[in-house]
C-alpha cells in the first residue's frame, strides 16, 4: 500500500509530496511523501549551512526541531483540503499537487547547501530512473490541434501575451524545434578515429528513427554541407586520419517536412531548416572573428565569420560546389514548387539551430525572404544565438516580415557576443550610438530562462553547461512564466540534461557525459577481434544522390 494523491487541478501546482527532509524521518518512512501544510513550514528553524564535525552536527540537530505534532496537522490538512487517500497503485508518482505559493520568508538550507524551498519542488528522485516497465510516467505531452492558432504561435504578432505566462502550446512548439537543432549534434560524427570524421552518422532516411524523432512527423529531405577549413591556421584544421570522407567540408544540418498527417494538425505544410552549432575547431575560429560585412543594400552588415561558414563553397571539394546557402535555397524553391505550386497548399517556413546553428538559422532566413515570396510565413526559434549583424540588418529583417523567437539562459555568455564588452557600453549612450552600422544588435523577440529557476540543476559556475543546448530544452520544458516557479510537472525526460554536461543534482544519481557510441565505436566479429565497422553502403554520405522523391501520404 501507497499513498497517492488526486486533485482537479492540472496547472501551476507543485507535489505536495516531497522527499523526507530529515534523516530522522527517512528512516522510518521512506516511502511516505510529506503534504506540506503552511503551519507546518512555520516549525521549521532557519539554518545556516556549516562544516565540520561536532559543530555540523550540533547546528544540524538544533535547526531540524520539529514537533510530530506539526506533522500530523500537515497530513490531516492535507486529506481534509486534497481528499487524500490509500491505493495500490504500481506506479512511482501521481502527478499532481497543490497550488503553487510563493516562499516569502528566508530560505532554509539543509543538507548539501540545497534550500527548504527548492527540495519542496523536485517532483523527482533516483528511484524515478529505474526502467519498471510500463508504469514509468510518460515523456510526451498531449498534441493539440493548432491548425487556427498557428500563425499566433508563430509569432504574428510577435509573441504578445503568449511568453508570460508562456501558452502550453508555445512551449511545446519550442522544444520540437530544439529537438530537432540537438539532432544535429546527436548524429555528428566528430570522432577523430572515425573515417567519416565530420559526416552525419546516419543517412536522412534514417536520422529521425535512430534518434526517436519521428513523433513529430517530420521527414527529412535533403543534408547541408559547408566548408570549415577556409582560412584558418593549419593547427586546427581536421585531424589527419588517413583517407577521409572530405578534407573541407563539414554535415551543417537538414532540411526537413511535416508528413501530411502532422500538416493537418498544425494547419499548414511546414517547412524545417535545422542547423548544427559550433563543434569543429574550425568552427571555433569562424565564431570569433568579430568584423562585418555587407550583404546587400541599405548598409546591411553581417558577421564575417558566420557569413563564410554559410556561404563557402569551391569546385575542388565533392559536397561543397554550391555552397550551405545555395544547397539550402534550391532545396526550398524545390520544396515551395511542389507543394505550393503543384498541391496549391499554405506552406511556412520555420528555422532553427544552436549557438552558430542560431546565426545561420538567421542568415536562412533573411536569404529566404529576400528571394524566395512564396513562403506564407518565416519564422526563426534559436537557442544560445549570438548577436550576427547590425542595426540595419535588424531593421530589413523587421521590414521583411521575419518572425524570431531567441530562446536565451540568462548565465549563457554566448548570446552576449559578439561585442560583449563595447555594446555593453554604447547601451549608456543609446541615443548616439543607436544608428550606428557597425554596432551589433540582436534581432526578435527574447525569451530569457534562469537556471537557478530548476531544482534539478547544480548551481555551479560552467561556462559550458550554461550553453549547453539540453539544459535549454530542460528549462523551457520547465518555464512557466517571469517570476513562476519552475513547472512541477514539466514531462521532458531528465536524464537528457546530463546527456553532454554534468549539470544534473548529485540526488537524482544520473552518470554525467553518458551519450556516447558503444564501445567507442568497436564492434567484436566474427573472428573474435575488436574492430572498427564498415559503415552500410546507404549510411556513407554521397553528394550525388538524386533528388527524393516528395512522398508525404499519412
Amino acid at each position: 500500500m501507497k499513498l497517492t494523491y488526486s486533485t482537479g487541478h492540472d496547472s501551476n501546482y507543485i507535489n505536495p509530496f516531497t522527499k523526507p527532509i530529515f534523516n530522522q524521518i527517512t528512516q522510518h518512512i521512506t516511502d511516505l511523501k510529506l503534504a506540506v501544510a503552511p503551519e507546518f513550514r512555520m516549525e521549521f528553524l532557519p539554518s545556516k549551512k556549516v562544516t565540520g564535525g561536532k559543530m555540523r552536527r550540533r547546528k544540524t540537530k538544533k535547526a531540524r526541531k520539529f514537533s510530530w505534532s506539526a506533522i500530523m496537522r500537515a497530513l490531516s490538512s492535507g486529506m481534509k483540503k486534497h481528499q487524500l487517500h490509500m491505493t495500490c497503485a504500481s506506479s512511482m508518482k501521481q502527478t499532481s499537487g497543490t497550488p503553487l505559493r510563493e516562499f516569502q520568508s528566508e530560505k532554509y538550507v539543509c543538507q548539501g547547501g540545497k534550500s527548504l524551498e527548492s527540495l519542496m519542488r523536485i517532483t523527482y528522485t533516483a528511484s524515478d530512473f529505474i526502467d519498471r516497465g510500463n508504469h514509468m510516467t510518460p515523456t510526451r505531452s498531449p498534441q493539440e490541434n493548432l491548425s487556427a492558432k498557428w500563425r499566433e504561435i508563430h509569432g504574428q504578432n510577435d509573441w504578445e501575451n503568449l511568453l508570460n505566462p508562456i501558452h502550453p502550446w508555445l512551449r511545446r512548439e519550442i522544444v520540437k524545434y530544439g529537438e530537432f537543432a540537438q539532432a544535429t549534434y546527436d548524429a555528428f560524427d566528430y570522432d577523430s578515429f572515425s573515417d567519416f570524421c565530420g559526416s552525419c552518422r546516419y543517412n536522412r532516411h534514417k536520422l529521425f528513427d535512430e534518434l526517436h524523432l519521428t513523433k513529430h512527423g517530420y521527414k527529412v529531405t535533403k543534408y547541408i554541407y559547408s566548408m570549415t577549413n577556409i582560412d584558418v591556421p593549419r593547427w586546427l584544421e581536421r585531424p589527419n586520419t588517413g583517407e577521409p570522407w572530405s578534407k573541407d567540408s563539414n554535415w551543417m544540418g537538414y532540411v526537413a517536412v511535416s508528413g501530411d498527417s502532422e500538416s493537418q494538425r498544425i494547419g499548414r505544410r511546414d517547412i524545417a531548416v535545422a542547423w548544427r552549432g559550433t563543434v569543429a575547431p574550425s568552427e571555433w575560429f569562424s565564431d570569433i572573428k568579430t568584423s562585418l560585412q555587407p550583404i546587400g543594400d541599405g548598409g546591411v552588415k553581417v558577421q564575417c565569420g558566420f557569413h563564410g561558414v554559410y556561404t563557402c563553397k569551391s569546385e575542388a571539394t565533392r559536397y561543397n560546389k554550391l555552397s550551405a546557402a545555395e544547397q539550402v535555397m534550391q532545396e526550398l524553391k524545390r520544396l515551395i514548387d511542389f507543394f505550393k505550386g503543384i498541391r496549391g497548399e499554405e506552406v511556412s517556413l520555420t528555422v532553427t539551430g544552436h549557438s552558430l546553428g542560431g546565426a545561420l538559422a538567421l542568415l536562412t532566413a533573411y536569404d529566404a525572404a529576400s528571394s524566395l515570396p512564396g513562403f506564407d510565413h518565416i519564422s526563426v526559434i534559436s537557442f544560445g544565438a549570438p548577436r550576427v549583424g547590425n542595426i540595419a540588418f535588424r531593421d530589413k529583417m523587421n521590414e521583411m516580415g521575419v518572425k524570431i523567437l531567441r530562446v536565451v539562459i540568462q548565465q549563457d555568455i554566448v548570446p552576449k557576443l559578439p561585442g560583449i564588452i563595447i555594446n555593453k557600453i554604447l547601451r549608456q549612450i543609446h541615443s548616439i550610438t543607436s544608428r550606428l552600422k557597425w554596432v551589433y544588435r540582436h534581432v526578435g523577440t527574447e525569451l530569457k530562462l534562469d537556471m537557478s529557476l530548476s531544482p534539478y540543476l547544480k548551481q555551479e559556475f560552467d561556462l559550458a553547461g550554461f550553453h549547453n543546448l539540453e539544459i535549454y530544452l530542460h528549462l523551457t520544458d520547465g518555464y512557466a512564466g517571469k517570476k513562476l516557479k519552475f513547472r512541477w510537472n514539466a514531462r521532458r525526460d531528465l536524464a537528457l540534461v546530463n546527456k553532454y554536461s554534468d549539470m544534473l543534482i548529485e540526488e537524482l544519481r544520473i552518470p554525467e557525459f553518458w551519450f556516447q557510441v558503444s564501445n567507442k565505436g568497436l564492434v567484436f566479429n566474427s573472428h573474435g577481434r575488436w574492430v572498427k565497422p564498415w559503415r552500410d553502403q546507404q549510411d556513407i554520405p554521397s553528394p550525388f544522390g538524386e533528388a527524393p522523391k516528395l512522398d508525404f501520404t499519412a
